[in-house]
């Protein structure tokens, strides 16, 4: 068995919380509770619920109705609850009123706190001037704004009076908000002036009204002041202006009531509205941060994310069901200086720290010397999501990062699962890079081409048993829905990732299967080849893409970020690398040097993106990209 990349201490084996379930129900080893909680889910998810204290208006008669077949389940029918009930009202009535809900940092230094009284206060005003304005159950709200207090507070309010609430990437430009608004019939919009990024301000308002220019369905705008004001027309409302009512009783809403509509990113099409709903996505989120990231009363949870992206819904749902404390910051973790992810670490006192390998890759390349000279003791959990990790990186993070007492909980899933798929929880030991097994309650497995499970090779990730927070389908697109997760094996989710499963049964990624490179019969996920070029001590970051060839039917090429000066000595160097450790068939095409690699603001390497301009194809929605100079470095590559 290869060497173990971290191992449990006594005090995540006696006293996490996965442990304290485990204890509660007479479960031995985490093998037994994987097995337990797949091979009978609602005996599992009825558990948790009552684990974690999740409250119910009116109690559900039955946990999961599959009638209507798997692709269609349904969860604790008959239930009236409300996310905001769980997540604010039960805390800021009851003990932990004085508790910290919220630290916010700006990317000018500037900090704030809210408790749980304050974000109580603050999401009943936001909830009484959107009813004002006409705002009612059922009603699409878009929420385009930063990662401020207020974004937090406008999502915990649209629960609250039963609306559905639409995340959108602040840095989206005005074609893809409206898109976006127009899918799923939006009527009214919260939005800021703007914020700051990397020192520049970026006038949120202006791009807000360029895209309402498109949707005559938005009736009204409300405004909050973050940095200067903005231009106000006969639509728009600034929130000061409404008269300050702190006092809202929250909808008794059906456990299947929709609260949120999410886009996925629209790189590979129009993009799909994934619809999530009270009871399901509360109950799995609420047990993913509390047995894999292992949240408890005195931690303080921060995930590099934006409002936009999944993952912010994720904690906020996750971080404050369990009463914990949230951190948010609105600016880049690299400005003014590499060293301010550490500052932040030192100054809040963060315990659990959600980032990406490609963040850490990035933060390799300056050395760990900026560092060591911050005091990072308070961190506990590491956890990351969103793409496979390389080895060199996932040491690099557990060794300088976490100080070897903190696991990575490598967990992967997707905006349609509303949660995970596969993670590890921090009772077991790790191998580096490992994603562990079947995120609790998932009945998950690798498929070969012909449905069958396979071990030991690289095969489809696929679900064969519903889940709590599984999409209710594509908004407005049934058909969409059944054919991009339920058409290739019929009764089986079909996510679009490559997996494996080792001889000691742990589980691996290995990208996207539409990334998968295929050279002379022999299929190879990027994320294997990026790992041999980054463990070469020259390189820094590195994207693997497939091309069409005649005679292999595809080819191999290599975008390399250096942390040295390139040479063709070094370019020869990298490809018999690649060529020793996959086979002389697998020498790379051709590998080119650049100064960056196109990712997402969540750090998502846009693989895609790479290979059309690599091939001169239309390039198509660019909305989520962070670096637009990124794709043009590719086109400009040595």
């Amino acid at each position: 068995m290869p060497k173990l990349g971290w191992e449990p201490s006594r005090d995540f084996l006696e006293n996490s919380n996965a442990a304290r379930f485990m204890k509660a129900h007479g479960i031995k080893t985490y093998r037994e509770l994987v097995e337990k909680s797949t091979r009978d889910i609602e005996w599992f998810w009825d558990s948790v619920v009552k684990f974690l204290g999740i409250e119910f208006y009116e109690p559900y008669s039955k946990v999961l109705d599959a009638s209507e077949g798997i692709e269609w389940a349904t969860w604790f029918s008959g239930g009236k609850v409300n996310i905001a009930h769980n997540c604010v009202d039960k805390h800021a009535l009851g003990k932990n009123r004085a508790k910290s809900a919220i630290v916010w940092e700006g990317e000018d230094g500037r900090t704030v706190s809210w408790d749980y009284k304050r974000l109580y206060e603050e999401s009943n005003a936001i909830a009484n001037a959107l009813v004002s304005l006409g705002a009612k159950r059922g009603d699409s709200i878009g929420i385009y704004m930063p990662m401020v207090p207020e974004a937090v507070a406008s999502v915990i309010a649209c629960m609250k009076i039963g609306a559905i609430y639409v995340p959108i990437f602040s840095g989206y430009g005005e074609e893809a908000i409206a898109v976006r608004l127009q899918n799923c019939d939006a009527k009214f919009l919260l939005t800021c002036d703007g914020f700051h990024r990397k020192g520049q301000r970026i006038e949120m308002k202006k791009i807000a009204d360029k895209a309402l220019k498109s949707c005559p369905l938005v009736k009204k705008t409300i405004v909050f002041r973050n940095i200067v004001g903005a231009e106000m027309s006969s639509r728009d409302a600034y929130f000061h202006d409404f008269p300050r009512k702190t006092d809202f009783k929250t909808l008794h809403t059906d456990a299947e009531d929709p609260f949120m509509v999410i886009y996925t990113s629209g790189t590979t099409g129009k993009p799909k509205g994934a619809v999530h709903v009270h009871g399901g996505f509360l109950v799995k989120i609420a047990q993913e941060v509390a047995f894999q990231t292992d949240l408890r009363d005195n931690d303080v949870l921060y995930w590099i994310t934006d409002m936009g992206w999944i993952m912010a819904p994720w904690e906020i749902v996750g971080v404050l069901a369990l009463g914990g404390t949230l951190f948010i910051y609105d600016g880049a973790i690299d400005y003014p200086d590499i060293d301010r992810l550490w500052k932040i670490i030192e100054r809040h006192r963060i315990s659990i720290l959600g980032l990406s390998p490609t963040a850490v890759r990035y933060m390799m390349k300056f050395g760990h010397e900026k560092l060591k000279k911050h005091n990072l003791s308070s961190l506990r959990v590491l956890a990351s999501t969103g793409e496979p990790w390389n080895p060199d990186p996932w040491e690099w993070a557990v060794k300088n990062i976490g100080g070897g007492r903190c696991p990575i909980i490598n967990l992967s899933g997707g905006t349609e699962v509303g949660a995970c798929f596969l993670s590890v929880i921090p009772i077991i030991p790790l191998k580096p890079c490992t994603l562990g097994g079947p995120s609790l309650g998932m009945d998950i497995d690798v498929y070969d081409d012909n449905g069958k499970p396979v071990r030991g090779a690289i095969g489809e990730l696929v679900c064969r048993k519903p889940w709590p927070g599984m999409t209710r389908g594509v908004w407005k697109d049934p058909e969409r829905y059944i054919e991009a997760y339920w058409s290739r094996f019929p009764g089986v989710w079909v996510h679009g990732d490559l997996a494996s499963i080792d001889e000691d049964g742990m589980w691996f990624l290995h990208g996207r299967s539409d990334d998968t490179i295929k050279i002379a019969g022999k299929r190879v996920g990027p994320a294997e080849i990026e790992s041999i070029l980054v463990s070469h001590a020259s390189v820094a970051e590195s994207v693997a893409i497939g091309v069409p060839d005649e005679l292999k039917g595809e080819a191999l090429v290599c975008f390399v970020v250096l942390k040295t000066q390139y040479s063709e000595k070094l370019r020869d160097e990298l490809k018999e690398l690649v060529s020793e450790k996959l086979g002389k068939v697998m020498k790379p095409k051709e590998i080119k040097f650049v100064k960056m690699i196109p990712k997402t603001r969540n750090a998502k390497i846009m693989r895609r993106l790479v290979k059309k301009k690599y091939l001169g194809q239309p390039l198509g929605d660019l909305s989520g990209l962070e670096n637009p100079e990124a794709v043009e470095e590719i086109g400009r590559a040595v």
